[in-house]
Formats: C-alpha cells, sequence, structure tokens
C-alpha cells in the first residue's frame, strides 16, 4: 500500500493536469454521493409563482417552468448519471476484458465468433444502436445501463485481444505455464494486469462517452423520464426557451454535462501511469 501511494504521488507530481483531472473526479463523486443533502431546494418541487426567475442570490441557477430550483436540480442529476455511466462501463468493460482476453488467449473458432460479434455491434451507428435498444426494451433506467454496455462492448473486446494476443507467449506466460499454472490462472494473473493500462485510457473515455448517451437518449425522450432530474432532460426543456431569453435552463445543466465528460477524457493517461507496472519500476 505505501509503495502505491509514492507512486501515486509521484505520478500526480510528475503531471499537473491529472491533478485537476482528478481533483475535478473527487468533487464530482463527492456532489454524486452528497448531492440531495447540499441541494438547497427539493429538486422536485414545484412552484408557479417562482417560474422562469433568472439566477440570484436565493437561486444561484435560476427556476425552471415549474418554478424549480435548477442549481439543487443539477447537483442531485448527477448522482443518477454517474450511477449510469459507471453501471454501464464497469458492465461491458468486464464483459468485453473477458471475451476479448480469451479470443487473444486461446484464438481459433473462439476468436472468430467474438471477432465477428464485435464486427456486428460495431457495424451499426453506435448512438442509433442504443436507441434502438432502449425504444426496444423501454425506456427505463436498467434499459438505459444495458444499452450502453452493449455498444462499449466491442471497445473492451479488441483492446482486450490485441493486448493478450501480444503477450500470450511472453517469457513471464511461458515461465508460469511450466511451473503447472492453468491457462485461466496464467490470464488472470500474468496476462490480464498487464493489459489494464491501456484498457483504463479506454474505461475513462467510456465514462464520458456514456454520460453523453445517457444525456443523448434523455435530450430525444427515450432515457430517464421526467420529472427526475437529469443533464439530458433539463438540457431538453431548457433548449425550448432559449429564443425566449432563458438561456440559464440550458445553460448550467449543459455546463455540468460538459465538465464531467471533460474530466474524464483528461483522467485517462493518469490511470494508465497509475497502474502500468512499467511505471513502478
Amino acid at each position: 500500500m505505501k509503495r502505491f501511494l509514492n507512486h501515486f504521488f509521484y505520478v500526480m507530481s510528475e503531471n499537473p493536469v491529472t491533478v485537476f483531472a482528478f481533483s475535478l473526479f473527487i468533487l464530482i463523486i463527492l456532489t454524486a454521493l452528497f448531492g440531495p443533502w447540499l441541494a438547497p431546494y427539493d429538486p422536485l418541487a414545484t412552484q408557479a409563482a417562482n417560474a422562469l426567475q433568472p439566477p440570484s442570490l436565493q437561486h444561484w441557477f435560476g427556476t425552471d417552468h415549474l418554478g424549480r430550483d435548477v442549481f439543487s436540480r443539477v447537483i442531485v442529476a448527477t448522482r443518477l448519471d454517474l450511477g449510469i455511466a459507471l453501471s454501464a462501463v464497469a458492465l461491458s468493460f468486464f464483459i468485453g476484458s473477458a471475451l476479448g482476453s480469451a479470443a487473444g488467449f486461446w484464438g481459433g473458432w473462439t476468436d472468430r465468433i467474438i471477432g465477428r460479434l464485435s464486427d456486428t455491434i460495431m457495424a451499426f451507428p453506435l448512438f442509433v444502436l442504443a436507441m434502438g435498444i432502449v425504444s426496444a426494451l423501454g425506456n427505463s433506467v436498467e434499459n438505459i445501463i444495458y444499452a450502453t454496455a452493449i455498444i462499449n462492448l466491442p471497445f473492451y473486446a479488441r483492446v482486450a485481444r490485441a493486448e493478450t494476443n501480444v503477450r500470450r507467449n511472453a517469457g513471464y506466460v511461458m515461465a508460469a505455464r511450466l511451473s503447472g499454472s492453468s491457462d485461466l490462472r496464467i490470464l488472470a494473473t500474468q496476462v490480464f494486469p498487464n493489459c489494464l493500462p491501456p484498457m483504463m485510457v479506454q474505461i475513462s473515455l467510456n465514462m464520458g462517452w456514456a454520460i453523453l448517451n445517457a444525456a443523448g437518449l434523455s435530450f430525444i425522450g427515450l432515457g430517464v423520464r421526467p420529472p427526475d432530474a437529469e443533464w439530458g432532460i433539463m438540457v431538453a426543456e431548457g433548449a425550448t426557451y432559449i429564443v425566449s431569453g432563458e438561456w440559464w435552463l440550458a445553460l448550467f445543466p449543459g455546463a455540468a454535462l460538459m465538465l464531467a465528460v471533460f474530466c474524464f477524457n483528461l483522467i485517462g493517461d493518469g490511470l494508465r501511469d497509475l497502474v502500468d507496472p512499467l511505471r513502478r519500476t
């Protein structure tokens, strides 16, 4: 543990951008965990008398067309959007990396079947495929997670296959095989840990994409249903009021969405450096 902490602080000191990205990531996590207690108002409480008020000391981000506090809704929406992204990326990572590692390690028909499955998914425009899956299954949070996980599977499968294929005949793999280790044990303890660094970058990029995907589905009416607070819904509702001058309705949830995606796009290099065994030597 001490060695990992020393390496962590070394990586942080070498890359200020990574420090900023991790700081923003921690802020997002804390907002997601404690959002309902940090919100000054009930995000679902309507008050017609306060409808469409601009930002002020009482309502920092203004109010929407139903008098709901936009600041409270942006904060509370963090938990939902981040939860969808984390669940979808975790599901696609574990399944995709397992399939890709099997394809790269054993090859043959295993590689062909998994490769054709990945090609089939990648043949579709991914957002259109997610729309079709959610339309067929129904627009619930669970189905958004499944749809986002399915369209992200090929990314992890391809990266895991390529990295495993390069390492399956490495010296340390041969030594483990000669010592009597099974193929599954070699995959879990020797090959997969060395495949993690490039996949860490893919995870961080997919986190941003998963948030955008969930917000995009909600924006077109196939995602989270109102009146739940979600960034995509808030941008969609606010877009109709931009022409009449109520700019804050779409600006602040859109800014929150942008910061979240920006954070995960920047954090990839830092994650790669943290888990890369070569950086710890």
